[in-house]
């Protein structure tokens, strides 16, 4: 089956310490079955009511795909060895499909990242929360379509398939695991970005932070920030930045923390474990926070418009203001946003 040498490719090559074939298939079948687990805590977990999305069903294909390799590894685990429609099935076979599913993940970061991306660009300013099922249609032939052009391209290559087929020959008690360098760049430039508007907006940021408060609305406990902004003439888009951000971090700062020791530290991790729901979902919200500041001048404060983001609530980074025909609030130059 698979690659070109590492020189050669986009991604690299990961040897997991394992000696023993039973040690290697064992330790697959438990790190997909965490995954698994968590791919579907988070479909779980996330709010209910929002509008569809590309990425949406994309995570639900993904978390139906890795239940389907953890399905093949535990059959293939508890019987070893046996046929099913005249193919045999060993305990090679968990390797050599956690090799394909790794090399699939680790091609798939730019073009998701890219028709997400389009696709809320394109969408984030519509106020309907139903969509047309034309609409729920073309989302689910572009996850069809992406997934079976990766695949295509993944099992076509004569490269692909003999450098896996050397490799495993050579290491038969190791399984050389696909790392992508696609999630390091995403990863990069989605820090870098972060970073960049950090030090755009720092004082602004430091002066919500400071002015924090806990309080209850509509029965439940919610973070208000009450303060005064220290430039009056500020254009409406680098106050909204500030909130964008603040908002994006109450979610996902710890993540974000992750990604950073991650590429700090240079870990190498197999792709079929960075690609990920949790993952997905945090470059969902950042996509979401790029394209609202990108049109914020084509947003409408309606309740549809907030049912975006299953995990983070971006509604009051436009109270009290929309655009410059909105009405100014009741006492001028004080703002108060609740995440």
């Amino acid at each position: 089956m698979a690659a070109l040498f590492c020189e050669n490719c986009s991604g690299q090559y990961h040897y997991p310490q394992v000696h023993q074939p039973f040690e290697i298939s064992c330790m697959l079948l438990l790190i997909m079955l965490g995954k698994v687990s968590l791919d579907f805590f988070m479909l779980q977990v996330k709010q209910k009511n929002v509008k569809v999305s590309f990425m949406g069903y994309f995570c639900v294909s993904l978390a139906l795909l890795d239940f389907i390799l953890l399905i093949n590894i535990a059959v293939i685990f508890y019987f070893e060895d046996f046929a099913l429609w005249g193919v045999r099935f060993t305990k090679y076979h968990i390797c050599l499909f956690t090799q394909i599913i790794s090399l699939t993940y680790g091609i798939l970061h730019y073009p998701v990242c890219l028709v997400a991306g389009l696709d809320y660009y394109m969408t984030i300013a519509q106020t309907s929360q139903s969509p047309r099922r034309g609409q729920r249609l073309f989302y689910v032939l572009v996850v069809i379509f992406i997934w079976i052009s990766v695949f295509f391209c993944i099992l076509k290559v004569p490269a692909i398939y003999e450098e896996l087929e050397i490799r495993n020959h050579f290491s038969p008690y190791q399984c050389p695991l696909y790392v992508s360098v696609q999630s390091y760049a995403v990863s990069f430039a989605m820090l870098l970005l972060i970073g960049m508007a950090f030090m755009v907006s720092r004082k602004e940021v430091i002066t919500m932070i400071l002015s924090v408060r806990l309080v209850s609305f509509a029965s439940q406990p919610v973070l208000m920030f009450s303060y005064a902004s220290n430039n009056n003439g500020t254009c409406f888009k680098w106050q909204l930045l500030t909130r964008l951000l603040v908002c994006f971090l109450g979610t996902w700062a710890p993540f974000v923390l992750l990604q950073f020791i991650i590429l700090f530290l240079g870990a190498r991790i197999p792709a079929y474990m960075e690609m990920n729901v949790p993952w997905l979902y945090f470059i969902n919200s950042f996509l979401i926070a790029v394209a609202y500041w990108c049109r914020c001048h084509d947003v409408e404060l309606t309740e549809e418009m907030w049912s975006t983001d299953p995990f983070v609530s971006w509604k009051f980074c436009f109270m009290p203001f929309n655009n410059e025909n909105t009405e100014p609030a009741e006492k001028p130059g004080t703002v108060i946003v609740i995440c």
